[in-house]
């Protein structure tokens, strides 16, 4: 499989670069990039959010990517996996975008 980056654009047209296997973190974007759709050439136009969104969701993608598998002794401070903030405001809408994307 290409690990070319994949483009995620928002609705206002802001573009978001994220790793292939980042984004196949999302069974909803995997399907898409794996399919025979014009998505799998790597630009993926998510028209239903706004950029604020979509960039809390590519954070998102990398933050589950990077520490998604990882297991961590609670007595194990130097591994520690750092707290991903989701401001209150963003609130509903990540979980819409969340819901959305399977993630």
């Amino acid at each position: 499989m290409c690990q070319d980056p994949v483009t995620l654009v928002s609705k206002d047209n802001k573009e978001y670069e994220v790793s292939r296997s980042a984004a196949m973190v999302s069974p909803t974007l995997k399907a898409m990039i794996e399919g025979s759709f014009e998505e799998n050439k790597g630009r993926i136009e998510l028209k239903q959010f706004d950029s604020h969104i979509l960039e809390k969701v590519v954070e998102y993608l990398n933050y589950n990517f990077k520490y998604g598998g990882t297991n961590v002794e609670e007595d194990d401070e130097e591994d520690e996996i750092p707290e991903f903030d989701i401001p209150t405001e963003m609130s509903l809408e990540l979980l819409l975008a969340a819901d959305y994307l399977s993630i």
